[in-house]
């Protein structure tokens, strides 16, 4: 059996006549940029969230800069981050010139440690960026009161955890801005690059709205010095297809992870992901640690079962971010889990016979 690692060809199968047709409908038009498709999946975003607005954008990359950009963020100020994620996160904000500052992770969750954050705050501080890993939200309520303490911006990157919970609210509406990506991969994801910035505050909406085009307010009149990062309308139309399925799929998302943790908890060379009980994951990775990961890996490829690593090197660790100054030690955490967690394959379309396939693996794997 061919096992793929995230299977979005039957996701598309499932939904083949509902996105044809609205990309047949985009198509007929001739408006491929802006028009009402993008207006529709706005809506229907921010309604999903609970959040005011929904901006679309080009990629969840250009919505952490979209959203650095609108908050004044720019050379000289630094932005505390966590090493362990996409480097995404910690990109955007090299890229506007300011100086990410990076914070270590919690054992459990990998997401910021929030009793770590404070001593990192210096002067220039201007935002907190916490990353919703693997679609699990960070601890938002003490992120959010450490930044009202000192007249933070809290940018909240979940670009893995849309339509996750926290506390009964959801992701990327927990705190002034929020961030996520559309990639294909991801729980929520379109037929290419793809993003949108939330927001509570509508003078940061009417700035992202312009910085997204060029800085234009008025046609030909600017603003803002801003990017080209439109989401285009036969993206808007295939989200807006799939929006509308969402929850089943996260409902089966929940399934499939709480069987892999009933398999592989009792197992003692693994570690599963940690769930805290007032928020909920959508899962985007199923990753779990092992201390012979490449052990692991190598028997899994054998028997013909995909596995991805997210994260193998921290970013302070990374050759673009060694102006940083920071050393192999810095972040102990991090460090640790990057040489042991480990991917397996994961998605709503997983059938029932092929996560028996892989437990079975990894159940013969701890045996030996």
């Amino acid at each position: 059996m061919q096992i793929d690692f995230i299977n979005v060809k039957a996701q598309y199968q499932a939904y083949q006549s509902e996105i044809d047709a609205s990309i047949a409908e985009v198509t007929r038009s001739g408006q491929f940029v802006f028009g009402p498709w993008l207006e529709k999946i706005e809506r229907e975003l921010a309604d999903y969230t609970g959040s005011p607005y929904a901006i679309g954008c080009a990629s969840g990359t250009d919505a952490i800069q979209l959203a650095l950009m609108a908050s004044g963020i720019g050379p000289g100020d630094e932005v505390i981050t966590t090493p362990f994620t996409f480097v995404a996160t910690a990109e955007t904000i090299a890229l506007i010139g300011a100086r990410p500052v990076f914070v270590d992770i919690d054992p459990e969750t990998y997401n910021i440690n929030p009793a770590a954050i404070e001593d990192a705050i210096t002067p220039r501080t201007k935002a907190l960026l916490p990353v919703s890993l693997y679609g699990q939200p960070a601890d938002m309520d003490e992120i959010n009161t450490i930044a009202e303490r000192h007249q933070l911006v809290v940018i909240e990157d979940a670009a893995q955890s849309f339509g996750a919970t926290y506390k009964g609210r959801k992701s990327g509406n927990l705190s002034t801005i929020g961030v996520t990506s559309f990639f294909p991969s991801k729980p929520l994801g379109c037929f290419g690059d793809g993003g949108a910035v939330f927001t509570t505050d509508p003078t940061i909406k009417e700035t992202i709205v312009s910085l997204r085009n060029h800085g234009q307010g008025e046609r030909y009149c600017y603003q803002h010095i801003g990017i080209n990062s439109r989401l285009d309308a036969l993206q808007a139309a295939v989200l807006s297809v799939k929006l509308r399925h969402f929850d089943q799929e996260i409902a089966r998302r929940e399934k499939l992870r709480l069987r892999y943790n009933q398999a592989f908890t009792p197992l003692p060379c693994i570690t599963v992901p940690v769930v805290r009980d007032d928020r909920t994951t959508v899962c985007a990775q199923y990753s779990l640690r092992c201390p012979q990961r490449q052990q692991l890996a190598d028997y899994l490829t054998q028997q013909g079962i995909p596995v991805a690593i997210h994260y193998p090197i921290p970013l302070h660790l990374q050759e673009a971010y060694a102006y940083l100054g920071y050393r192999s030690g810095d972040f102990p955490v991090s460090e640790a889990v990057a040489t042991e967690i480990i991917s397996l394959p994961f998605s709503a379309f997983l059938t029932d016979d092929e996560q028996t396939i892989i437990i079975e693996a990894v159940e013969n794997y701890a045996k030996q």
